[in-house]
């Protein structure tokens, strides 16, 4: 096997092999990253068994070829190369890099490409297109309410389904938040519910662009993702997701609407204080918002904020960390924060609503 690329690009596609690999052990086949020269194409594959990656790009001078070669030292190699065009040269059981415009030369062992686990496929036909911007968004919507209880394992990742009414949903939850959206996708086959690991969707939300389309396809046991040049796989999670329409709220009766931005900068203020209670005190009236931390042995932070509501003063005690996740992607100038009692679920949605929203069970009263 025989090439010359381009250094950036042949980086940048054993960079994503590199998130996708989880083994750092040089004499593991799980280490390695696959390479194959098909005519003036070099096709590019890693996998941690649960996830795989694979990715084409343009090369010249080729001979055909296969082989595996460790990715952690192969990222080290190339990143420490001038830029400019690199020759890769396969020799016996070792393949010899060197850029073309120094005088510098690296030999790396290697495993035989046909020892490289498969990755999933599935049928072309099963392929079917979304909204690149939509799925994105989409997916930071809900990825960071997944649950990492190993116990409960069906809550480690991102559910989806094809709702009735048409639209496609995802909805995480760790059991004390959870995280919904729904969009609206034209053409929508009808597909047997799946539990998506969060690391494949990271990879999508990091390497997608907002730009354009992406193609999924999902069966009982894989979920499949194309964009770019890029195609993603990764096993789905077994088991039943908690029925999360039933613990939707669905009677509040109060509610009051805040600005954005005042709220996330008052909160990072008065964070100054939260310690390992992560509790934020919600005081809230017909005169407006105020915000407390508890009073520690440094000191205590309070901040007021205007807002609209209409109702008795009520005290609502929130964990800081599920006010903020949130409050990084919602996508709107005003929060409509909803309730009914001040211990029972609490729903944080943009104001006028849209196509997702967010549940946090609040803190024990003291």
């Amino acid at each position: 096997m025989k090439f010359i690329c381009d250094r950036d690009t042949f980086a940048k596609e054993i960079a994503i092999a590199q998130d996708i690999i989880a083994s750092k052990n040089a004499f593991s086949i799980m280490s390695n990253v696959y390479l194959e020269v098909t005519d003036s194409r070099l096709y590019i594959r890693a996998t941690d068994a649960k996830v795989g990656f694979e990715t084409e790009i343009p090369i010249s001078d080729a001979e055909p070829g296969s082989l595996t070669v460790f990715c952690d030292k192969l990222l080290a190699i190339t990143n420490s190369i001038p830029e400019g065009d690199m020759l890769f040269e396969q020799h016996e059981s070792s393949i010899e890099i060197r850029p073309l415009s120094k005088k510098i030369r690296f030999q790396l062992k290697t495993i035989a490409g046909d020892k490289f686990p498969e990755i999933p496929r599935i049928e072309e036909n099963q392929y079917f297109t979304l909204n690149a911007r939509d799925l994105r968004k989409m997916i930071s919507q809900t990825i960071f309410s997944v649950s990492n209880d190993e116990t409960r394992f069906f809550m480690n990742g991102v559910f989806m389904e094809k709702l009735p009414s048409g639209e496609l949903a995802m909805v995480a939850t760790d059991g004390r938040r959870l995280a919904f959206i729904s969009t609206q996708e034209a053409n929508i086959p009808d597909f047997q519910s799946a539990i998506i690991p969060p690391k494949v969707l990271s990879i999508v939300l990091k390497r997608a662009s907002d730009e354009g389309q992406i193609l999924m396809a999902v069966n009982e046991k894989n979920i499949f993702f194309r964009f770019g040049n890029y195609q993603l796989t990764s096993y789905l999670i077994e088991g039943k997701f908690p029925n999360y329409q039933k613990v939707i709220p669905r009677d509040h009766r109060m509610k009051f609407i805040v600005s954005k931005e005042e709220l996330q900068s008052a909160l990072r203020r008065v964070a100054l204080f939260v310690e390992k209670s992560n509790k934020v005190i919600f005081n809230v009236s017909s005169r407006g918002l105020v915000l407390e931390s508890e009073e520690t042995e440094l000191g205590a932070a309070r901040e007021e904020l205007a807002c609209q509501y209409e109702g008795d003063d009520v005290v609502i005690l929130l964990s800081l960390r599920y006010l903020e996740d949130p409050l990084k992607v919602m996508d709107a100038e005003a929060l409509a924060i909803e309730f009914s009692d001040p211990t029972r679920a609490v729903t944080m949605r943009p104001e006028p609503a849209s196509n997702y929203f967010h549940i946090i069970m609040p803190m024990q009263q003291p």
